[in-house]
């Protein structure tokens, strides 16, 4: 990867609807120099997928998101992966991640109800033999999602005391 490889990721980091004719302006390349670079990054596995990150709290779907810290006995021969690849199966996971501290996996999980994520968490993450513990965290509003904020800038809802 050179320069203008990574500066074709950043913009499709911040837009990933950007077409190769606008990448290429923006970039002083060619519409097929931009559009030939992001076929081979994709190739390359280095762009895995493009998504659309949405405010949940403006759809009109109902979702209960929590992180799960996880520790976990590492596999001889395999160290995290082996668990990480078990865990990441399930369709509840949205992202997974190897962590310093004091838990070893911080696992994003999306479900329709605190109901069914709690099971989930009982049910499938806690019962797999290498894992020692864990800690759920329900997600209750979002901030900022990958660069976005997800909150409209209303002013302060708070009274003003005054004496």
């Amino acid at each position: 990867m050179d320069k203008t490889d990574n500066e074709i990721i950043s913009l499709l980091q911040e837009d990933s609807r950007m077409t190769g004719a606008k990448i290429g302006a923006a970039l002083g390349i060619s519409e097929e120099e931009a559009q030939k670079r992001v076929t081979a990054l994709e190739k390359a596995g280095v762009i895995v997928k493009y998504t659309a990150i949405v405010n949940d709290s403006d759809a009109d779907e109902e979702n209960v998101e929590a992180l799960i810290e996880v520790k976990v006995t590492p596999q001889r021969g395999h160290g995290f992966d082996k668990i990480a690849r078990e865990i990441a199966a399930h369709s509840e996971v949205k992202n997974l991640y190897l962590m310093s501290g004091a838990y070893d996996l911080a696992v994003i999980v999306r479900g329709k109800s605190l109901r069914l994520v709690s099971r989930f968490v009982s049910e499938k993450i806690s019962t797999y033999e290498s894992v020692i513990s864990t800690a759920t965290h329900f997600i209750l509003k979002k901030y900022k999602v990958e660069g976005a904020e997800m909150t409209k800038d209303e002013g302060s809802n708070r009274l003003s005391v005054q004496a």
